[in-house]
């Protein structure tokens, strides 16, 4: 379907790849991963024909069509939204558009082209391809209302669902996506999962959501080392194995036959496990075969995250009765008669339709802002610790790494040098990065400085609105990882999915006409038919 020969890429004196020869198979979902740097977005872009390789070429078979997700939000500001879907197919859009031009000219000079136009077109589907874009548009979220508003007059959020809509449109051979979750929601997320879970063709996908990767992917496309190697199954198999295969490589004293017994076990249980999901349903012959033997070491860094605390907390940890917010710019009721009472120990997934509700309610419980009703009261024996969604204001200044995260030692010894660099290596700043100015750094990095921070404070409570926001896999499965086993109580809120299910025992969710509080996993949550009609009126005007 798709090959890549003798590609090469290189920066100045830096390789990226190094004579890479692969090929992309239809019917498969390749997950592409690789640290930060790696050269994912890179590939995508160059199999797409967006960049040329240094040396090397890519090449599609004959007669088939590639669709690719643009990255570029503005580009068909002057297009009406259906216009946009239909131009995801650039030929069939073509042929509409001239018949269209002679249709408003017509003579009896072009008759005979309009004729071999409609032959085509019809080849096509052509003619059904007004009523399969609109019938898109809805499954994401677009309303009939807004099939023929120009582009430029959409927000952000709904031009992103016009895009997705666009790259799936005309059942391309070949799907190239680079993050495609970016910016929708848990239900839109849901059903691009679903609709490419059963896609008979080939994708190419670039995500940080592990939960997407998992449900999507027939094979990961692990760049590493400068190369490019497809392993069968998803994510989490991925990793697990490459984790197994880490300590096997470290047990050199191990016996060759009890490091083969560990390695049957291994795909013996993930076997049972993909068996038993939707993913041996959803998509033909996932998982054809699991092979752990071939899976390498992976040059990969994981950061330590773990949350210590310096004390238990008591039974009394957060009471708030009849909290209200409204937004400071339209005056839209972002939440109101909020009543929740935080018990030790709760993990509890916090979330909105509307991304500023959930915001605006960190930000007053850390008295950044104030409610336009309502109380709430820390218990006494809590200490709290916050990651707010905007981070930049603790980085307005020039000073070291070192010096950064110094401001917020309590003691003595905590001020020492060496025990700063320890804070720091542990999220990945080791020797001279630790110098590093604070004001040059990434949003990665950001976050990884703002985890330090947080580690070092040792609170009891933890509140973290969109903590993988700016993350690379290995921070955000190593993040999820230390959340899991964390003996404390959290409120946080996030697109990923993952980090919801195996985190949150609690599920809270803000409307503008009150709370759902349930103590119940997040997919339990959102598979529940009553709660999805509970919710359903508690975002209607009239509630």
């Amino acid at each position: 379907m798709l090959s890549v020969s003798n590609l090469s890429v290189q920066f100045g004196k830096r390789i990226l790849f190094d004579d890479v020869n692969t090929t992309f198979n239809t019917g498969n979902c390749y997950g592409i991963i690789g640290a930060n740097g790696a050269g994912k977005s890179t590939l995508l872009k160059i199999i797409s024909g967006k960049q040329d390789p240094t040396s090397g070429n890519v090449h599609l078979e004959n007669g088939k069509r590639m669709s690719v997700l643009e990255q570029d939000h503005n580009l068909y500001d002057a297009h009406t939204v259906l216009d946009t879907i239909l131009m995801g197919n650039k030929s069939l859009y073509k042929i509409k558009a001239e018949m269209d031009a002679l249709y408003a000219d017509y003579s009896d000079e072009n008759a005979d082209r309009i004729g071999e136009l409609q032959v085509l077109f019809e080849e096509m589907n052509g003619w059904n391809a007004d009523s399969d874009a609109a019938a898109m548009l809805s499954n994401l979220g677009i309303k009939e209302e807004f099939h023929y508003t120009l582009m430029g007059d959409l927000d952000g959020k709904q031009k992103v669902r016009v895009l997705l809509a666009q790259t799936l449109f005309g059942n391309p051979d070949v799907l190239i996506m680079d993050e495609p979750t970016n910016d929708l929601d848990y239900e839109t997320i849901s059903w691009l999962e679903h609709f490419l879970a059963n896609y008979e063709n080939c994708v190419i996908v670039v995500s940080h959501d592990r939960h997407f990767l998992d449900a999507v992917c027939t094979h990961i496309s692990d760049i590493d080392f400068g190369k490019i190697n497809h392993y069968s199954g998803n994510y989490t198999f991925w990793y697990e194995s490459s984790q197994l295969a880490a300590r096997q490589h470290a047990q050199q004293n191990k016996k060759a036959e009890e490091k083969k017994k560990e390695l049957e076990e291994f795909i013996r249980r993930f076997s049972a496990n993909v068996a038993k999901s939707k993913q041996a349903t959803s998509r033909k012959k996932m998982i054809e075969k699991l092979n752990i033997a071939d899976i390498r070491r992976t040059s990969r860094r994981y950061p330590a995250i773990i949350f210590e605390r310096d004390r238990e907390a008591g039974d009394q940890i957060l009471n708030i009765q009849g909290l209200a917010a409204s937004s400071n710019e339209d005056g839209d009721v972002l939440f109101k008669d909020i009543d929740l009472n935080l018990a030790k120990g709760d993990k509890v997934v916090v979330f909105s339709k509307d991304s500023r509700a959930t915001t605006a309610f960190y930000e007053i419980l850390n008295n950044k802002e104030k409610a336009d009703a309502g109380r709430f009261d820390w218990g006494v024996t809590t200490t709290q610790s916050y990651l707010p969604l905007d981070n930049s204001e603790f980085f307005n200044n020039d000073l070291t790494l070192v010096d950064w995260l110094r401001q917020w030692a309590t003691t003595e010894e905590e001020r020492e040098e060496v025990n700063i660099r320890g804070f720091l290596g542990k999220m990945i700043f080791s020797g001279e990065e630790a110098l590093k100015k604070s004001n040059v750094l990434s949003g990665g990095e950001k976050v990884r400085c703002m985890l330090s921070r947080m580690m070092m404070v040792r609170a009891n409570v933890l509140m973290l609105d969109e903590p993988t926001n700016h993350l690379d896999l290995e921070s955000i499965t190593a993040f999820n990882n230390s959340l899991t086993n964390f003996k404390g109580t959290m409120l946080f809120t996030t697109h990923d999915h993952e980090f919801a299910q195996t985190v949150a025992n609690r599920v809270v969710e803000l409307t503008p006409n009150g709370v759902i509080d349930r103590y119940t996993t997040f997919d339990e949550y959102m598979q529940d038919s009553k709660i999805k009609e509970l919710r359903k009126k508690m975002y209607s005007v009239t509630a």
